[in-house]
């Protein structure tokens, strides 16, 4: 239901076609309150991508939301997984035909917090990725064969997130070599283990930085969102490179799906509390979590306790106090630790105390892996 829930809102947005209702408010009125959902009266102005200003990136992500969320539902709701398939399909026809990044002609409304920072190449490639796996048609397989290089199958830029999905669309693909033999994919299984040959320390072609307590880092705002995604990718390559009876060479060394695992494992143990400061970084989970986090709904006294609306400028007397969050937001993922381990717990400090859902949103893939596989590891 919490996947029906989302890909009905993504059928109501792409309801006409050759359009996509992309945003709805305002993002430089809206963080300019520090208030609650409840007493939000910023404008609720709605922003959308068409033939005449495109965003293959944001219709090339929604096709393939919309061609992942097919799958979910093939057995159990099959007519309504034919018809998120059958929107995934006309989507991505709009992402291809009309190219151009979303944020080039909605600049000054989605930027800088939503820029399409790496391009849309990125999700062509993932939206055709997922089309492919969904519907198994060779119009899709084609396509990637044709374009796949143009659109960055190569790139070495490792990174996974919201904005950048070279690197889940090269994972994704290889599976259609190393589970489904695939042929004309082989290159794929390169790419993927390129990435995962980055990740590992001590292999030439190691690039990849950890904090002296073992977390992955890759930038300070958000950086939780690189270890749950890059955990999520790991086991999900593992599981492919056990079905094909395959490994990972990096040079002179040898890395096996279990030590993928591994990797992954202390990447979500550092998330729950394994780490220098024995913190956990999903609230309300283990003895000590963030205590003040960088969310509204969190921070200010609920209606009950405060029924009075707190006005646009009023919260941030709050915002920017030493007083814990009223509101426990139990199971939020926060950006995390700098590079030393450190975590000051403040709220005004948005780069390691604001959670988000692209942060979550991995983890639980790992999540499920580990919890399946517990004791196995």
């Amino acid at each position: 239901e919490a996947i029906r829930w989302a890909t009905d809102y993504l059928l109501k947005a792409t309801a006409h076609p050759d359009t996509i209702y992309v945003q709805v408010g305002d993002a430089n009125r809206d963080h300019g309150c520090w208030e609650r959902p409840e007493d939000m009266d910023t404008p609720r102005s709605v922003f959308k991508i068409d033939r005449n200003s495109p965003g293959s990136d944001v219709a090339a992500e929604t096709a393939a939301a919309l061609a992942a969320a097919s799958l979910v539902f093939r057995r159990t709701d099959p007519t309504y997984s034919k018809f998120l398939l059958r929107r995934a399909i006309r989507v991505f026809g709009f992402a291809d035909m009309y190219r151009g990044a979303y944020s080039n002609g909605l600049k000054k409304f989605v930027c800088p917090y939503y820029c399409s920072y790496s391009g849309y190449q990125d999700e062509l490639l993932w939206g055709a990725a997922w089309l492919h796996k969904a519907t198994g048609h060779p119009t899709y397989l084609n396509y990637i064969k044709v374009n796949g290089q143009t659109l960055g199958a190569d790139e070495t830029d490792n990174t996974f997130g919201w904005d950048n999905k070279h690197v889940g669309a090269r994972i994704l693909l290889s599976k259609a070599f190393l589970v489904q033999k695939v042929q004309s994919l082989h290159d794929y299984k390169g790419h993927a283990d390129n990435y995962i040959c980055s990740l590992i320390p001590g292999t030439p072609f190691s690039s990849a930085q950890y904090t002296p307590g073992g977390l992955l880092f890759k930038m300070s705002d958000g950086n939780m969102q690189y270890a749950t995604s890059t955990s999520f990718l790991l086991v999900t390559y593992a599981k492919y490179l056990t079905s094909a009876h395959k490994v990972v060479n990096c040079g002179g060394t040898t890395i096996s799906p279990n030590r993928l695992r591994t990797i992954a494992k202390k990447q979500v143990d550092y998330l729950l509390g394994d780490n220098p400061l024995k913190m956990s970084y999903m609230v309300g989970y283990g003895a000590r979590y963030p205590q003040r986090i960088h969310h509204r709904g969190s921070s200010l006294p609920s209606i009950t306790v405060h029924p009075a609306k707190i006005q646009c400028s009023s919260g941030f007397s709050i915002m920017n106090s030493q007083s814990p969050n009223p509101n426990v937001l139990v199971g939020a993922v926060v950006g995390g630790p700098d590079q030393q381990d450190r975590f000051p717990d403040q709220r005004s400090d948005y780069e390691q105390s604001e959670p988000a859902t692209y942060i979550n949103a991995p983890l639980v893939g790992a999540l499920a892996y580990l919890a399946h596989s517990f004791g196995q590891l």
